[in-house]
């Protein structure tokens, strides 16, 4: 890892998406500082305000801080993220890792079963999803990993067999080292690679998604603040006061982007073939 960090450092597009993600995560750990205000303080003398010095970005149709709404919406995003990641990269990564190792009818069963959550599209899936178990944050968290699943399961899998197929991974069998401790000891961390990308990349899918169902009316719910619902309710109001709408977009953007710059450079300096 700390190789990994030097190596990321070196990069200056990586650098770059390396500094965005820790600006979101920091934002979000530490919102209650940073924010001005309460989230849901409403301000009714400051109705739909524009920018200035009192409120920096403004203020919504119920005189709430902009800035502040911002603020508590990333630690919403990071925490969705960063939990339904780790639900579908365990549930995933374990079907890869066996799938991979046994092939055979066990991998026919499992990736055909991906196959189907993949004839879905991603946002169509966990509306259906959340439309089943309810509009709750834990439910939304749930979809969004249900969702992640295939794309981890398909990663580790080909990681796995790439990985079988070396010799070392041939000595090990041939001196009787028992399955187990060839799958977690020599072919996982191994595989690890392609994997840590996909982490990356997946944390700004499940950032995207969870805006989207915010902004569907099936993610955080008002007064809760969340980027997708800010979106939503700023519509209304674009054309008098289009700074509702801009920032949280922004903020969407920006921090989608950092989380797939960092990906993209992860990749370039863990996959070997793309090495200068």
């Amino acid at each position: 890892m700390k190789e990994l960090l030097k190596a990321l450092l070196r990069d200056r597009i990586g650098r770059i998406g390396f500094i965005g993600v820790c600006l979101v995560i920091i934002v979000g750990l530490f919102a209650p500082v940073i924010a001005p205000y309460s989230p849901i303080e409403i301000f009714k003398d400051s109705l739909l305000e524009a920018p200035s010095s009192k409120f920096l970005l403004g203020t919504d149709e119920y005189g709430r801080d902009i800035l502040s709404r911002i603020c508590y919406g990333a630690r919403v995003s990071i925490f969705v993220g960063l939990l339904a990641v780790s639900i579908g990269s365990i549930i995933g990564g374990t079907l890869g890792l066996i799938a991979g190792y046994w092939e055979g009818w066990v991998d026919n069963i499992i990736m055909r079963a991906m196959d189907i959550l993949f004839a879905f599209p991603s946002i169509l899936l966990s509306l259906a999803i959340v439309s089943v178990l309810g509009t709750e944050l834990i439910n939304t968290v749930m979809a969004i990993g249900i969702v992640m699943i295939p794309v981890f399961t398909r990663t580790l899998r080909a990681a796995v067999i790439s990985t079988k197929s070396q010799e070392f991974i041939t000595s090990a069998y041939t001196i009787g080292v028992r399955d187990i401790k060839i799958m977690f000891k020599h072919i996982l961390p191994n595989a690890m690679a392609p994997f840590i990308v996909q982490l990356t990349l997946s944390l700004s899918s499940a950032i995207l998604v969870e805006a989207s169902l915010s902004f569907l009316g099936l993610g955080v719910q008002p007064p809760d603040p969340s980027w997708g619902s800010m979106l939503n309710s700023s519509r209304k109001f674009m054309d008098l006061s289009p700074w509702t709408a801009i920032f949280p977009a922004v903020a969407i953007i920006l921090t989608i982007l950092s989380f797939n710059i960092l990906g993209d450079s992860l990749r370039d300096i863990l996959d070997p073939k793309l090495r200068n």
